[in-house]
């Protein structure tokens, strides 16, 4: 497959990169890659012809991002206190002993509230405020602050609620006035019936050796993981459908309904983080030291992985110990990532429409961020 696009001066190795990503898993029917330094963009390539760069697709947890630039933005601005209870937010929220959850241990994964018994929906999935009427009143699955563990389809849900009972608007409305639109970002919470002729669909793993991993075994179904990703529900929840969902693409829930390009992924962390075409960075220094900073040592109870989160983001250099300590971001279900590192001034986005078969983020990223990195401490 031939990939397409451009590179800056100096980034040539990126290109390198890519080219040999693209080459290795022939069964990939579309990957983006884009970057960029201080603000500029770099590296902007794709390996698809019919759908091109500014192709979109569902990012899956990609959607935190965004979602959580929303939370950090307001508690930036005053309007949310990190150390204040939800229920005092969300006053329903306190039921079955959730009461003392601050939003800093909600947006770090420790309230417990990971899903519902018998499951969600895909209808209700769908739909952030259901979501969190549904989880309000129920039970969590280990006492809050005391462990953390993923709340993959619910986190969005949870601090969206948070987001409008303070100001009165949808968390999706708050990111699209606040990012999305000053910026012309084509990460969308909510994507636009006009849009859907730019949607291509996500596609299942690939069988075989090319796929880097073997296919997941089944979950159990009295697991924190199956309640976590709903598979325990009577219609289990299946990633792929849930992406290629119309209805779900329109409500744009904000765990993982987005739907966006690497251009645009990569755009929205150098928004927050570095600045994007000459403009402010939206976060302050301080907003970037705190959310990024390691609120979660030890281990996932989900997926036995240690020292995963920051608040709302996950903690980059965990997974790439070449990135700066500042470093934030989220990956997607079907192998996306994207992150902003302040300490080179890169802001990069990995978009893919084929399911990795390990889920997470995609084995790749490792060496294309590592690309990325080298190339632009380089150009300096």
């Amino acid at each position: 497959m031939t990939v397409h696009g451009w590179v800056a001066e100096g980034f040539e190795g990126v290109r390198d990169e890519f080219e040999a990503v693209v080459a290795a898993e022939p069964a990939e029917p579309g990957a983006q890659l884009a970057a960029y330094l201080d603000g500029r963009r770099v590296v902007d390539l794709w390996s698809d012809e019919r759908s091109g760069g500014d192709a979109l697709t569902g990012v899956f947890s990609v959607t935190k991002g965004a979602a959580h630039l929303v939370v950090a933005l307001l508690v930036q601005r005053g309007v949310l206190d990190l150390d204040r209870e939800v229920a005092s937010y969300w006053p329903e929220f306190a039921a079955e002993g959730k009461g003392s959850v601050t939003l800093r241990q909600l947006l770090s994964h420790q309230a417990g509230a990971i899903g519902v018994d018998g499951g969600f929906t895909l209808a209700e999935l769908a739909d952030d405020r259901v979501v969190a009427a549904r989880l309000a009143p129920h039970r969590p699955y280990w006492e809050p602050g005391t462990a953390y563990g993923y709340h993959g389809l619910v986190i969005g849900a949870l601090t969206g609620e948070v987001v409008r009972r303070v100001t009165g608007r949808s968390l999706q409305q708050e990111y699209e006035e606040l990012v999305r639109a000053p910026y012309g970002l084509d990460l969308y919470l909510g994507l636009p019936d006009e849009l859907e002729e730019r949607f291509w669909p996500v596609q299942p793993a690939a069988a075989g050796p090319e796929t880097g991993a073997d296919p997941e075994p089944p979950v159990p179904k009295d697991s924190l993981l199956a309640v976590a990703f709903n598979t325990h529900a009577d219609e289990p929840t299946d990633l792929v459908a849930y992406a290629n969902h119309r209805p779900l693409r329109a409500l744009g829930p904000a765990s993982a309904g987005g739907v966006a390009n690497a251009r645009a992924v990569a755009g929205l962390y150098a928004a927050a983080a570095t600045g994007l075409d000459g403009r402010e960075p939206l976060l302050t220094a301080a907003t970037v030291a705190e959310f990024s900073r390691l609120h979660t040592p030890g281990v996932d109870l989900l997926f036995g992985q240690s020292d995963m989160f920051g608040l709302g983001f996950e903690r980059m250099r965990t997974s790439y110990p070449f990135l700066g300590d500042t470093a934030f971001g989220h990956s997607g279900a079907a192998g996306s990532q994207a992150f902003a590192d302040p300490v080179t001034g890169v802001a990069y986005g990995y978009v893919r429409r084929r399911f990795w078969a390990g889920g997470g983020a995609a084995p790749e990223n490792a060496r294309l961020a590592a690309a990325v990195i080298s190339a632009a401490t380089g150009t300096r």
